[in-house]
């Protein structure tokens, strides 16, 4: 499915340095916005070299992609939504990256997967309120010291054991830096 002309989003750090990467047209879609993921990206560290990421509900692709452009070992980027996912895959192709595109709902996927990451993405259709929930099913697939990325549109609320290391807005948008402790 070829990509609305507005729906495009630039990569704006690493390897693929201002790249556009376009998505589908899809209800409740909304990239994070470049202040954002600049702001997200200086807290993680600019490079992620050698790290596993999950890139859960992935949208656009816009934090997956990025994180692979820093240097990521390795996104899988998990998109319910057919058409989603399948230009998530040509937007990987355009790259030449090595992204794994998993269509599937991101919280069952988590209830079947063993896999372990050290950052997860987490940015749900804002109207779903799953921040909460994807942040509770991710708790056994986090490695030591495993960063957690999430945005809202409304205060967050971490579940019991978890700890905000930085937490920022910008607009309506609300996003912060988790950590989890067992």
């Amino acid at each position: 499915m070829a990509a609305a002309k507005g729906n495009r989003v630039r990569i704006i750090g690493g390897r693929w340095r201002s790249r556009i990467v376009r998505f589908a047209p899809a209800a409740q879609l909304r990239p994070t916005p470049d202040r954002v993921r600049e702001t997200l990206f200086n807290w993680l560290g600019q490079r992620l070299d050698g790290l596993a990421c999950v890139d859960l509900f992935a949208g656009s692709g816009a934090l997956g992609f990025e994180a692979l452009s820093r240097g990521a070992a390795r996104v899988v980027m998990v998109e319910k939504d057919r058409a989603v996912a399948e230009a998530l895959r040509e937007s990987a192709r355009l790259l030449e990256a090595a992204a794994e595109i998993v269509v599937a709902d991101a919280l069952a996927w988590l209830g079947k997967s063993g896999e372990r990451f050290d950052v997860a993405f987490v940015d749900p259709p804002y109207a779903s309120r799953l921040q909460e929930a994807a942040m509770q099913a991710l708790a056994g697939h986090l490695a030591d010291g495993a960063r957690v990325y999430v945005e809202s549109d409304r205060p967050l609320e971490a579940p019991p054991g978890w700890r905000a290391l930085r937490e920022d807005r910008a607009g309506a948008v609300r996003y912060a830096l988790y950590e989890a402790h067992p």
